[in-house]
């Protein structure tokens, strides 16, 4: 087996003049992964190399690999995957993930853009007061999702009551309305996010509505669920398409 050319060509515009170590000691692993990552793979679908390469960030932090996000981020930014958006794709990742799994990924993104001569912090992207943020989240919320929003409000009992407030708040109002990314592009880097933690499906489920109620039709969803599977391997790969074609038979 040899590594394709196409390979070779789609590894070089990500990373160029580089030779990987693993290419030594591991050569049969390297031409069958990159065959299959930066060839077969990247052969279908639809999404532009941009929104591939914010997906797969997203997925990174989300199955916490460290490692093989430093080396995915600089290849985004070789792409044109911008500092604001790096950003913006971490801090998407905190209602969705946990401030404790981003935490690290924070100071690796750090290093790395200072060491391009990104001077931080970035311009501000934040649209909401503590006065709006409820109101302008529910706001967006209530257009990925629609009517269900209503209906979570008035059937949750009184205990939980503060978490919808928090979803509203918190997970839309404090995120969903920055700028830097647009909300068609955050609820498919949602989507990809969940889908990689695993053990979501009903949340996945409920995102997958609302890529779909903001235009990210069933081919961006399974091109999304594709690029990511050399990355999430095949039983979370598998779950996502059950997920998709529960919400969108065939």
């Amino acid at each position: 087996m040899r590594i394709s050319e196409n390979a070779k060509k789609n590894h070089e515009e990500l990373f160029p003049d580089h030779e990987s170590t693993l290419k030594i000691t591991d050569p049969e692993l390297i031409e069958i992964f990159d065959n299959f990552a930066f060839d077969e793979v990247l052969s279908y679908g639809n999404l532009d190399t941009k929104t591939r390469l914010m997906v797969i960030l997203g997925s990174l932090i989300a199955s916490q690999t460290l490692s093989e996000y430093e080396v995915m981020l600089v290849g985004s930014l070789n792409v044109g995957v911008s500092p604001i958006e790096v950003k913006e794709i971490m801090y998407q990742a905190v209602p969705y993930v946990g401030i404790a799994k981003v935490f690290d990924f924070i100071h690796v993104t750090n290093e790395i853009l200072e060491s391009r001569g990104v001077k931080l912090p970035l311009e501000g992207q934040s649209t909401t007061s503590p006065e709006t943020r409820h109101e302008k989240g529910l706001e967006v919320q209530k257009s990925i999702f629609g009517g269900i929003i209503d209906k979570m409000y008035e059937e949750s009992p009184e205990n939980p009551i503060h978490i919808q407030k928090y979803l509203s708040a918190n997970c839309f109002g404090d995120y969903y309305t920055r700028n830097g990314l647009d909300v068609k592009t955050r609820e498919l880097l949602t989507f990809a996010m969940i889908l990689s933690l695993g053990g979501c499906e009903a949340q996945l489920k409920g995102h997958i509505q609302g890529n779909l109620n903001v235009g990210n039709d069933e081919e961006t969803l399974l091109s999304t669920v594709t690029q990511l599977l050399p990355y999430i391997g095949y039983p979370r790969t598998l779950n996502a398409i059950n997920c998709l074609n529960e919400v969108i038979p065939e």
